[in-house]
């Protein structure tokens, strides 16, 4: 056990579980090491009071996380800021841990995403327009997007992790006795040591390979037995700068679905594809309708096209995630759009 966790005895009582729970929150916000995650476990398990304070105070933190959002400044000429073209490294932030002080702290505090243990598995997930590196047992890492959820399951075997919902980059160590599966949907990624990108969509799954290889082939999940719905089929190994899109809709139809193609991906598309790991969103000749999807992913605030002749039009550039504000000042100033605010939509009209 590493000594310096915070694992006190399971008689300990309330307000020493209390910050012992508080520096969990701490350090999983930071991010964990193998030796850490085992500790953590192992606490979580002492007691079912343990497991009950951790919850109750990552809700509180995370109820103040959402309070204290706010979009981020951009310059009076409303064009994005030049250094949102280069990636810069997230400041860290200073955490109170003492629960007495909670209340006087929270401002300060931001906890981006739950990592709870239940039984042999693992879950985390993060809440619309909050982001989260995760260390895993293994010593891979799970960056997850805003409104990701994943589920863990590591055996002696293998490594099995399921993307239930959202877009997870993950950075996998080498263990070529223990292969590392990542199942989204129907598709099932496999990789032994490798960097790739999975992004869950209710219409299809998407798969970027950053480094290495990886094989993307179809699961097989039980169906019903008078069900008759294809399965996607498989596709060959993807190496890095390489992507492809398995449809999930096809799956669903009467007909055999047609095998995803593979596309090599140039090193700027690999690049804003990925710019969410920033932070920002990056645009290039990209409809409007896809520009306002993406901002409705990290925003609670959400964009409506109400002219369907807005919806076709290309815009580029880069944005903060929660830039929506400013991208549509520069609506409004450079391209003529009207804007209406109707509670917590904001409707995009054509410039009469």
């Amino acid at each position: 056990m590493n000594s310096s966790s915070p694992v006190p005895d399971p008689s300990s009582p309330p307000a020493a579980i209390e910050a012992a729970a508080a520096a969990w929150l701490s350090l999983r916000d930071r991010g964990m090491s193998a030796d850490e995650t085992t500790d953590f476990v192992r606490w979580l398990q002492q007691d079912p009071q343990h497991a009950a304070v951790f919850a109750e105070l990552d809700g509180v933190w995370k109820d103040f996380d959402r309070l204290g959002a706010v979009p981020a400044s951009m310059p009076a000429g409303l064009a994005p800021d030049a250094d949102l073209l280069a990636p810069r490294e997230r400041p860290r932030r200073h955490r109170v841990i003492a629960w007495g002080v909670l209340g006087a702290a929270a401002a300060a505090v931001v906890v981006l995403a739950a990592f709870q243990t239940r039984g042999a598995r693992h879950t985390a997930e993060t809440a619309v327009g909050a982001f989260q590196k995760l260390d895993l047992p293994d010593g891979s890492i799970a960056q997850l997007n805003t409104d990701s959820a994943l589920d863990v399951a590591f055996t002696a075997a293998e490594r099995r992790v399921r993307v239930v919902r959202g877009e997870v980059f993950f950075s996998v160590a080498k263990d070529p006795a223990r292969p590392f599966f990542v199942a989204a949907g129907p598709v099932i990624v496999r990789a032994v040591g490798t960097a790739f990108n999975v992004r869950h969509r209710p219409e299809a799954v998407e798969v970027l390979v950053t480094e290495g290889r990886v094989a993307v082939v179809p699961s097989a999940p039980p169906v019903a037995a008078s069900s008759s719905s294809p399965i996607p089929p498989a596709v060959p190994e993807l190496s890095a700068g390489e992507r492809t899109i398995v449809p999930l809709a096809a799956s669903r139809a009467a007909t055999a679905p047609t095998a995803p193609s593979i596309e090599r991906i140039a090193a700027p598309a690999v690049q804003r594809a990925l710019a969410w790991q920033e932070r920002r969103l990056e645009f290039d000749a990209v409809p409007l309708a896809e520009v306002a999807r993406e901002f409705n992913r990290y925003n609670r605030r959400q964009l409506v096209i109400a002219d369907a002749a807005l919806a076709g039009r290309r815009f580029s550039g880069a944005f903060r995630a929660d830039g929506y504000e400013s991208f549509v000042r520069l609506l409004e100033a450079d391209f003529g759009v009207t804007v209406e605010h109707r509670g917590r939509e904001i409707l995009l009209h054509a410039g009469r």
